[in-house]
């Protein structure tokens, strides 16, 4: 009887997730070959660790990062950002079924507002893009942001990184909204689309100019209530290419492109997402992308150094009883914050 190599292989593969899973999970390079495997419990299970605030875990979420890290880096990452109500999570379910069907795999990574009370995710992204989630060829993971700023979790790239190592060779970050601090997603996208509403008009008043300096791409969406809508739809592309005219492109960046359409049509966001794809292959034939890359990697390396340094302070012996008389020297005298902050700093010498 001839041989099935794609038997074989599956079977291949079956054993290995058998093994990985038998393995403990200290035995982080198991692990990661479950990862690459195509594992969905395995890579839940990593960035459940990933995004543990226990102490005693995150030596071992570094190791896995590391290690992970090896199989990593090969993915494009869309950042996409928009107004309260602008169908971010629409236009992202077909985006993603749109670059499945071009042969992509797909991760969602869904930043939803926290609940104060549990710090959980208030909306859940898997029940507003349901049929991505149940796609074979998409993982979709909502994430609470707590108390980051940006628009992003504190994991949200070290879980990019996972499922990357984990085979998706498409990245869709959401962001909770629209706010003062959203272009943190920017640090760690390949291309940030801005989403908006007809009807802007006097609305680019209230989109904060940091996102529209940073926009690499601005969809108005919901350009399909009609004459009256596509009308509204087209005046407001117009405002916001006007306002972006004015403001300079990024150092390593292009001219924001721009188009009205629906996220509930599939063609429009197909060839959109043609499009995307075509200035992401430009930008990394002119070495545009690697530039931003390295950019954005100077980032992330000051925004460790700025972690290590307080977590360094923070478990210094002398820190609990110098910061606690720092406090009530505070509420008492009117000397400048920083000052009495480096003072402490210099105690701990």
């Amino acid at each position: 009887m001839a041989k099935d190599p794609e038997n074989d292989a599956r079977q291949r593969a079956v054993e290995r997730i058998r093994k990985a899973r038998s393995a403990p999970d200290g035995d982080v390079q198991l692990w990661v070959d479950q990862l690459r495997t195509g594992d969905r419990t395995a890579l839940a299970r990593a960035i459940s660790l990933i995004e543990s605030h226990r102490a005693e875990d995150r030596p071992r979420a570094e190791q896995l990062l590391s290690v992970a890290g090896q199989h990593a880096g090969k993915a494009l990452r869309y950042g996409i950002t928009g107004v309260p109500g602008a169908g971010k999570s629409t236009w992202i379910e077909a985006a993603g079924q749109a670059l499945i069907a071009r042969g992509h795999k797909v991760a969602v990574l869904a930043v939803d507002p926290s609940s104060l009370r549990t710090g959980g995710s208030l909306l859940g992204d898997k029940t507003r893009m349901s049929e991505l989630a149940r796609h074979p060829d998409a993982f979709v993971r909502p994430s609470p942001s707590g108390t980051t700023l940006g628009g992003v979790a504190a994991a949200t790239a070290e879980i990019a990184l996972l499922c990357e190592a984990a085979g998706f060779d498409r990245i869709l970050i959401e962001t909770v909204g629209v706010g003062q601090s959203e272009t943190e997603v920017r640090r760690m996208s390949d291309l940030f689309l801005l989403l908006l509403l007809p009807g802007g008009g006097d609305g680019v008043q209230g989109i904060k100019r940091g996102i529209l300096e940073w926009a690499d791409a601005v969809w108005v969406n919901k350009a399909d209530g009609g004459p009256e809508q596509l009308a509204a739809a087209r005046a407001a592309l117009a405002v916001y290419q006007g306002a972006l005219g004015l403001i300079a492109p990024p150092p390593e960046g292009a001219p924001p492109i721009f188009r009205t359409g629906s996220a509930l049509d599939p063609k429009q966001v197909g060839e959109w997402m043609d499009l995307l794809e075509s200035r992401l292959a430009d930008a990394m034939g002119q070495g545009r992308l690697e530039q931003r890359r390295r950019r954005q990697k100077a980032d992330a390396l000051a925004g460790v150094l700025a972690t290590e340094a307080l977590r360094y302070f923070e478990e210094h012996p002398r820190f609990p009883d110098a910061w606690d008389r720092l406090q009530n020297e505070a509420a008492r005298t009117q000397i400048p914050p920083h000052e009495k902050v480096r003072e402490m700093l210099r105690g701990l010498d």
